[in-house]
């Protein structure tokens, strides 16, 4: 029997973005859509941009429902009825119920599938999966409305897959519209992007942020928005997995060690080190190497600027004044990050120890501490 594999486009204890009612704070990208919509100048190909986990999925999803559920005869400016003002739509008609089931026929979902022996998901979006969609667009709907492609995401297509698409952006058949997911939109073919009308996503504030991450599940203390919003840089799908995995706490007890640098509590690291590297902990471990790379990504750019993120634990302002007193030390800290991101994953793709490599990364740390404390002060 195969086994039942989990949807690629979904985050794991999540809705998935064609379950989610409501979308939060993106109120502008919206009305971009609608705009177009109302004026007749609905462009064949919109290219959904921003970070991860924001809200792009569930835009496209909610433009597919609002498009699928428009009488055939609709479409511009100089029909009639009067324009809608909003994208939404009921949730419990038959459409959206089928679009939820995945069983509407006028909408195609393109995502990576199975690898060749259905053991476990493909790493890419391949040709095969995309010919599939040719075929789709070689039928019209059988009310002569509308049809959707939501492809989810852009960049997991290889090279391949991606030119397949793009001739079916070339020529594309009537009354057909994609919605193309893209986290990364600078590492698509140009020709792809040229053929597309961008709709950027912000990345949610704290406000927003916390009522999508309730919305899905998750839990959140109302004394940790800002924390949270600050860790997740606006992406729900990071706070929900800062919530699962405790990761605000994390967080607190690195900045809790660094307070000791430039002279690096060593029994505290290396607790820290074997509670992140225990056996089945590898989704922790994974957390708290990015938690590290985040207190350095925001000690360079606070030392750069020479502005002062909102803290995302108690004392972290004055730890970065401490470590990075001057602009000449966003250099070493920025560096420092790099390098450890770099050996993190070879470390990770030779399978080194977990505690040694998150025990070294923290000696890394101190040893650029006690460099810059050495320096004269300027």
């Amino acid at each position: 029997m195969a086994a039942e594999l989990p949807e690629p486009d979904r985050t794991p204890g999540a809705p998935h973005p064609r379950e989610t009612p409501i979308l939060f704070g993106q109120d502008d990208a919206e009305a971009g859509f609608l705009s177009a919509w109302a004026q007749g100048r609905l462009h064949h190909a919109w290219m959904l941009t921003g970070g991860r986990g924001v809200g792009k999925a569930t835009l496209a999803w909610k433009i597919a429902r609002f498009l699928l559920s428009r009488p055939a005869e609709e479409g511009g400016l100089f029909d009639a009825p009067p324009p809608p003002d909003s994208l939404d739509t009921d949730p419990e008609t038959p459409l959206a119920r089928r679009m939820r089931a995945l069983a509407e026929p006028r909408l195609f979902l393109l995502r990576r599938s199975a690898n060749q022996t259905g053991s476990a998901l493909s790493q890419v979006i391949t040709v095969d999966d995309t010919r599939r969609l040719k075929d789709f667009l070689h039928h019209s709907a059988a009310d002569g409305g509308w049809r959707v492609v939501i492809i989810d995401a852009l960049d997991e297509m290889n090279v391949s897959s991606a030119n397949a698409l793009l001739k079916l952006l070339e020529e594309p058949p009537p009354r057909a519209l994609f919605l193309l997911v893209s986290h990364q939109p600078a590492r698509l073919l140009p020709t792809i992007r040229s053929r597309c009308r961008e709709l950027r996503l912000a990345a949610l504030d704290a406000e927003a942020l916390s009522d999508a991450l309730v919305q899905a599940g998750g839990e959140i203390d109302p004394a940790d928005r800002t924390a949270l919003a600050e860790l997740a840089a606006g992406s729900v799908g990071e706070a929900f997995r800062l919530t699962n995995l405790s990761g605000l706490a994390i967080y607190r007890d690195l900045v809790g060690l660094f307070q000791s640098l430039p002279r690096l509590d060593r029994p505290q690291a290396l607790a820290l080190a074997e509670k992140a590297a225990a056996r089945g902990a590898e989704e922790r471990f994974d957390l708290t190497l990015t938690l590290i790379d985040l207190f350095l990504t925001r000690l360079s750019r606070a030392a750069a600027t020479r502005l002062t993120p909102p803290e995302a634990a108690p004392d972290e302002a004055a730890l970065f004044a401490r470590l990075a007193p001057s602009g000449e030390a966003a250099r070493p800290w920025a560096d420092l990050a790099q390098s450890l991101t770099q050996r993190a994953r070879r470390g990770r793709a030779v399978n080194l120890d977990p505690g040694a490599l998150l025990m070294d990364t923290l000696l890394r740390i101190d040893a650029t501490a006690q460099d810059l404390a050495r320096q004269p002060a300027r």
